[in-house]
């Protein structure tokens, strides 16, 4: 098969979505089974890619298409006609806000999470509209659905009305040669020197998103933590700015212990596992992941890992995190004291989560994906 993939909803590499899509094609190059793969890279997004240039065919896109508007237009109007001029037989779209209406080979679209019908202002108007009536008439045109965890299966049948036959649960993977225990010692030294972080600290990586992520509430339990324990912690805070994020800021500014609260932007991925490593604790507080690929990074990297079972995360963590109720700072705060201070306790959560890590694998996740593309295939040519 001639396989093509959009990548255009990567944005530079600094989404959970980009994540997905880099390790599942890095994972799908290693054993094609014969296929091709065509990818569609708007221009900027280029050397993210450069990893497939001599195993895929790579088409870029205009950067005018970049801006979400433009960018929907591109896959509704052009896509389709590049579908016919690079002779594709499949398509696939990792995320449901770039699904395609018209039919021009058998499509396959990638659903990480139904947010919008789970937490109330986690986008604007017009996105939350888009996502919940739009994507939901997008979705039912597809061939095939790939859901990343049986949470959002379920959701996908309930909100989108879609058969549960016409969706295969897909779990993302895990790049073991990149997350892995390593030396604990030499990781602290690369996080004091790239991040001054030479104190203990509770990490947490997501992006500063406000209310979804759950920032806020962190660090009220932070401070409570502090206050009860007056402890040299940090609480390091790594991801870009998103939707919300003054509502963080201005958080940590009216903090008593803002000084012990570090914003480390965006972490390049040859920085983030030693940055697990280091970290004493690993914090994942969100009010709803569709699946939640960070702390299970932690968890390969031997952190203890404290975290919400909201959405998917009770599925994809198991009984390897301590868990927490995300919306009752207390519950944080006095599970943060018990790691803090309870070095058994520790040492259980990392033996669990190394344990729990080892069931994720980013080729397994290409086989099945692959699996998935036969099946629509032939359900478009059945149909």
């Amino acid at each position: 098969m001639r396989i093509g993939l959009s990548t255009s909803v990567i944005q530079r590499g600094k989404t959970g979505i980009a994540q997905y899509l880099l390790a599942l094609v890095r994972a799908m190059l290693k054993n094609t089974g014969g296929n091709q793969f065509v990818l569609f890279v708007l221009e900027e997004d280029l050397p993210l890619l450069e990893f497939a240039k001599d195993k895929a065919q790579i088409i870029p896109v205009p950067e005018r298409f970049r801006p979400p508007v433009r960018n929907i237009l591109w896959h509704q109007v052009a896509l389709p006609r590049w579908v016919g001029r690079y002779q594709l037989d499949l398509l696939h779209t990792p995320s449901y806000r770039r699904m395609l209406w018209p039919r021009p080979c058998p499509r396959v679209a990638t659903i990480h999470d139904l947010a919008p019908f789970r937490l109330t202002g986690k986008y604007d108007r017009k996105r939350m509209f888009y996502g919940r009536t739009v994507a939901r008439r997008l979705a039912r045109r597809q061939d095939a659905i790939i859901a990343v965890s049986e949470a959002t299966a379920q959701d996908i049948v309930r909100f989108f009305g879609l058969p549960p036959e016409r969706i295969s649960v897909v779990r993302n993977g895990l790049e073991h040669e990149r997350f892995f225990p390593g030396s604990r010692e030499k990781a602290r030294e690369a996080v004091a020197r790239q991040y001054g972080l030479t104190r203990p600290f509770c990490l947490y990586v997501a992006r500063l998103e406000h209310p979804g992520k759950n920032h806020v509430r962190l660090i009220s339990a932070f401070e409570e933590f502090k206050a009860a324990t007056h402890s040299d912690w940090h609480l390091a805070l790594g991801g870009s700015d998103w939707h919300g994020a003054e509502a963080i800021h201005n958080a940590i500014r009216q903090s008593p212990f803002a000084a012990d609260i570090r914003c480390l932007g965006f972490v390049p991925d040859d920085q983030l596992p030693d940055l697990y490593r280091a970290a004493e604790v690993f914090a994942y507080p969100s009010l709803f992941e569709g699946f939640g690929m960070p702390p299970v990074e932690a968890m390969a990297c031997g952190c203890p890992v404290l975290a919400s079972s909201r959405g998917s995360l009770g599925e994809v963590l198991g009984d390897a995190a301590a868990k927490i109720e995300p919306e009752d700072f207390h519950t944080i705060a006095r599970e943060l004291y018990i790691l803090a201070t309870d070095a058994a306790a520790r040492n259980r959560l990392r033996a669990a989560g190394l344990a729990q890590a080892q069931k994720f694998d980013w080729n397994r996740t290409a086989a099945e994906t692959l699996a998935v593309y036969e099946r629509a295939r032939r359900h478009a040519f059945a149909s």
